[in-house]
């Protein structure tokens, strides 16, 4: 099993009906697994508000709006969830652990509960699924393109069905 260093903040006054650190933790990993990450890895993951995304969006992204999740990954791959080649770039790796830097999330529980209604499942599945979304933007995987999203998708599926949170 791949495992992480996960940095875990909270901020704001909702919280979601499940502890959303070990439910991160078990996403974070199978996507890891999953994607073979051949390394240990650190995820920095911030779970916030509505208004707290939406001045990340509109500061980073341009994006006058709140979103549900943001990924800054930390890495350029040649190809996405290809981990080879890192080894010779020292500043892919935290010094002090060895780690492999992967990115940020941050995900709004604003968001989460709205859309876990929206679509009709639990808040839970709808927080495991941010993660894998967001993860797979950290192994370097993008949705412009119809290819594109149709892969993420499927990955994303994926990982869910070997947590076993499925729809």
């Amino acid at each position: 099993m791949s495992t992480a260093s996960i940095y875990y903040e909270e901020e704001g006054g909702i919280r979601l009906p499940f502890d959303p650190e070990p439910a991160a933790r078990t996403v974070i990993e199978k996507a890891l697994e999953y994607e073979g990450c051949p390394f240990e890895a650190e995820v920095n993951l911030l779970l916030t508000t509505d208004e707290e995304i939406h001045t990340m969006n509109r500061e980073f992204r341009q994006i006058d709006a709140p979103t549900d999740v943001l990924s800054f990954p930390m890495l350029e791959y040649q190809n996405p969830g290809d981990f080879s080649g890192f080894e010779e770039e020292e500043d892919s790796f935290d010094p002090e652990s060895g780690e492999l830097l992967l990115g940020d999330i941050v995900i709004s529980k604003d968001k989460v509960l709205r859309q876990a209604e929206e679509y009709g499942h639990s808040p839970k599945r709808e927080f495991a699924f941010l993660i894998a979304h967001s993860m797979l933007h950290l192994f370097g995987y993008d949705h412009m393109e119809e290819d594109e999203r149709l892969v993420m998708e499927q990955k994303q599926r994926e990982i869910l069905e070997r947590v076993g949170i499925l729809r």
